[in-house]
């Protein structure tokens, strides 16, 4: 279902959707650029904002030495500390510059990093929240963030606490898209290998679930924007994992990895039981596509934040249809 050209009418809504930017710099600001880019008239953003390290970075004197990716590096000047820093940006880390001994008192100590960690990825919420707030100045865009299964609450309380005109925190709120259109926001996801912040089982994501859509009559205009893909629907497909090693890793035949479903039931039984109009997932960075299950149209477009590249899905809803949709990519 391509769309080609401008928007057909004034009554026709467009929604651009990313999701699992995972703190990435540059992913965040094309994303909010998309919305002029695409005219888009809603960004909604799917979860997973939050990074996923923090690099401590030592000043010795008038040098500066970090390691990343298994990488030791030492750098003169502050030019090339800068460069290393909006690399750093781009993979959607974190730093934190120390002093030799301020390293060895915090290198062994768990809080202090989980502390120092929390504290960064706030400050680049907020930031990421003014910043959209400057660029959609002046237009009636608004920017719907929700979190996934990576972003701990007190990341997230940064969305709603810099808040202002245009961002709109919608974690497990029913939302107004237009005078047609409700969407419906979920982060949480079933259990997976790595023990997420905000991961659950699938009993209690059910409930989860149930919650969110409570009171809600019309589901053939509204849309789940659920941060799990539904199970064995292609947009879950992922290496299988043995998680009897540490980190886990992957499972093997033949020399070629296990795939398999790594998506939720719940999310699953959720979309077979209320046929929303539309499905928007993330989670599994792998499995970009598009499927229906039943007349509900499902949406993964994928994640490639570590290389500073943006996956999109740019949908075209009127009255309860879906005109057309189409992934992009930049």
């Amino acid at each position: 279902m391509p769309l080609f050209g401008k928007k057909p009418s004034k009554k026709t809504t467009r929604l651009f959707f990313a999701t699992d930017l995972h703190g990435s710099e540059v992913s965040f600001r094309k994303f909010i650029n998309a919305a002029k880019f695409y005219e888009a008239d809603a960004l909604i953003m799917g979860g997973d904002v939050a990074g996923k390290l923090l690099i401590p970075i030592v000043r010795d004197g008038g040098t500066f030495r970090a390691r990343l990716q298994g990488v030791s590096q030492e750098f003169a000047t502050e030019a090339a500390l800068a460069d290393f820093k909006k690399k750093i940006g781009i993979l959607g880390f974190y730093h934190i510059l120390l002093s030799p001994d301020e390293y060895a008192v915090m290198k062994d100590d768990k809080t202090a990093i989980e502390r120092e960690f929390v504290k960064a990825a706030r400050q680049r919420l907020a930031d990421w929240v003014q910043l959209a707030e400057e660029r959609l100045k002046g237009t009636p865009i608004k920017c719907y963030v929700t979190g996934g299964n990576d972003d701990p609450w007190e990341v997230l309380a940064a969305v709603e606490e810099n808040a202002r005109e245009h961002i709109v925190a919608c974690e497990g709120q029913v939302v107004k898209l237009d005078d047609a259109h409700s969407m419906i926001s979920l982060g949480y996801s079933n259990e997976t290998p790595w023990h997420t912040p905000r991961e659950i089982t699938e009993h209690e994501l059910a409930e989860k679930i149930e919650e969110a859509v409570r009171g809600t009559t019309d589901f053939s205009h509204c849309i789940f924007n659920f941060h799990c893909p539904p199970k064995d629907s292609t947009l879950d497909t992922c290496a299988m994992l043995d998680t009897s090693t540490d980190p886990p890793t992957v499972i093997m035949e033949a020399g070629q990895p296990i795939m398999f479903g790594a998506g939720s039931t719940s999310v699953r039984a959720a979309i077979d039981r209320y046929q929303p109009l539309l499905a928007l997932h993330g989670h599994i960075h792998e499995s970009r596509g598009a499927i229906k299950i039943g007349r509900t149209q499902c949406l993964n477009p994928g994640s490639e934040y570590g290389e500073g590249i943006l996956h999109g899905a740019l949908v075209n809803l009127r009255e309860g249809k879906i005109e057309g949709y189409q992934f992009t990519s930049g």
